[in-house]
């Protein structure tokens, strides 16, 4: 079955942060000279969602303010699928762990059997939404993205090894957040690095995520604030 290039996917981006409180650094690599989307950029990683990413199972859930501001006329099970495809596609590209030790239950998905063979389980607990983008119309891909920060040390293992990683992104590399502007960026990523750079301060979940909407009519910035969860009885 071919796929429509044209259409809108669904994707998740992290940025994993080291170091916030003296020199921090954040994790990013080189696209491909051939890629169809961003070719030769410096990105963070990052991917399209996959059909199998809602059946997986987290051991810890997103936090309610991320869940509550990714529920924006969003499907049911979207949000999961979203973080879930974070951990996947950071594991894919950079071979770094977002998890916690443990044993899966029932069959592995395809895409997610050489994270589940590393004995952890996928955990959402620490990705905090701080950022949704669409592409805009007339590119070759368009996606509809959040971005998702998460501190380095939530990560397991180690930080610098990146022996797992897939070749999607060449020169993986800790960059310093005041140098990371001298590297080829997409215009995107640069606007979410100013907004990285203004939490630096602050690990709480912002008061509201912005959100750079482009269709066929206009170009909008916007916030997402999202609204409370109903409390349990």
């Amino acid at each position: 079955m071919s796929i429509d290039k044209s259409a809108i996917r669904n994707a998740s981006t992290v940025i994993v942060l080291r170091d916030r409180g003296s020199t921090p650094a954040i994790l990013m690599g080189q696209r491909g000279a051939k890629a169809a989307f961003m070719p030769n950029k410096f990105v963070f990683p990052g991917g399209a969602v996959d059909a199998a990413d809602r059946a997986v199972p987290l051991a810890a859930p997103l936090p309610q303010p991320c869940f509550t501001r990714l529920d924006d006329d969003a499907e049911a099970g979207l949000q999961t699928a979203l973080a879930a495809a974070a951990i996947r596609e950071l594991w894919e590209e950079t071979g770094l762990i977002l998890g916690r030790p443990g044993t899966w239950s029932g069959t592995v998905p395809a895409d997610w059997q050489s994270f589940a063979a590393t004995g952890h389980v996928p955990a959402a607990a620490p990705l905090q939404f701080v950022f949704r983008a669409l592409t805009p119309p007339g590119r070759p891909r368009r996606f509809d993205a959040r971005f998702f920060l998460v501190d380095a040390e939530e990560i397991q293992g180690d930080l610098d090894d990146f022996t797992h990683a897939s070749d999607e992104l060449s020169h993986l590399q800790w960059i310093p957040l005041t140098e990371a502007r001298r590297f080829d960026l997409p215009f995107i990523t640069e606007v979410v690095l100013a907004e990285v750079a203004g939490r630096l301060s602050d690990p709480n979940p912002p008061a509201s995520v912005p959100y750079f909407k482009n269709n066929d009519e206009a170009s909008l910035f916007l916030r997402l604030r999202g609204h409370p969860m109903p409390e349990a009885d």
